[in-house]
């Protein structure tokens, strides 16, 4: 089977800092890759690359057979981006940004008027579709963004921390539409620090650490060579197994 993407020595430099130090990596139609590590890994710097806002870094990547540097609007057009946080267009109505990123996809008002209208029902936003989204709680706005994420029909799907803001019936949505997703064929690249969620939705967890990949396997490889918990996997393979101290050293900080 061919890599729907196919990354070969990532490199991403910041001036003198390396941030991404030679990345590697086939990714498989149909798989939910679950791309954690901790903060300043080079997670976002990847993502960036990986949806075209990135475009000076050192090695090749291709996505679908196209190269992501000739052919980056083509690439765009395949993927559908969920980011933590946006600096959505809160003067806008939901079915106003929506109609605005649709016709970025130039896609035909009737289609984005109908496909707009089931998803944001089916978030509990018929109701508020009309209203102006600078009254929105950070979660109604996040269902907005997974929305306009995923309207296109995107063969690839690149979220990063989709879960902020929603609140638990929303989280058991987003979860069942990745198992909706990955049953229709969809590839799904899928960064968060919620570890238990990750370890549940994930076919394949990738973990970078200093720019680096340190381990990439299914929950149950993963688990036999380094740990019984993903929370544990990481705390070992990142340096911080040593947590507890931590916790303990920040509470009795005030000098008891």
């Amino acid at each position: 089977m061919q890599p729907i993407i196919a990354i070969r020595n990532l490199q991403k430099r910041y001036g003198e800092k390396q941030v991404l130090k030679g990345i590697n990596l086939d990714v498989f139609p149909g798989q939910i890759i679950g791309y954690i590590g901790p903060n300043g890994a080079g997670k976002s710097t990847t993502v960036k690359i990986l949806i075209g806002l990135l475009g000076d870094f050192e090695g090749e990547v291709t996505i679908l057979g196209h190269d992501l540097r000739t052919d980056t609007l083509a690439i765009k057009s395949l993927i559908g981006y969920v980011p933590e946080n946006a600096e959505i267009y809160d003067v806008l109505t939901p079915m106003e940004y929506l109609s605005f990123v649709g016709k970025l996809y130039q896609m035909e008002d009737a289609v984005i008027e109908e496909r707009a209208t089931r998803m944001l029902g089916a978030f509990g936003l018929l109701e508020n579709k009309d209203q102006r989204m600078d009254t929105f709680s950070k979660g109604m706005r996040q269902k907005v963004l997974i929305t306009s994420g995923l309207m296109h029909n995107p063969q690839i799907v690149v979220l990063d921390e989709p879960l902020s803001g929603l609140d638990a019936n929303a989280v058991i949505i987003v979860k069942e539409i990745l198992a909706l997703l990955k049953r229709e064929g969809k590839t799904i690249f899928y960064c968060s620090h919620m570890m238990d969620v990750v370890e549940k939705v994930s076919d394949r967890i990738v973990l970078i650490n200093e720019g680096s990949i340190v381990a990439d396997g299914t929950f149950e490889q993963l688990k036999q060579a380094e740990g019984d918990t993903l929370e544990k996997i990481f705390a070992h393979l990142t340096g911080e197994q040593n947590l507890t101290s931590v916790a303990d050293a920040f509470v009795h900080a005030s000098g008891k």
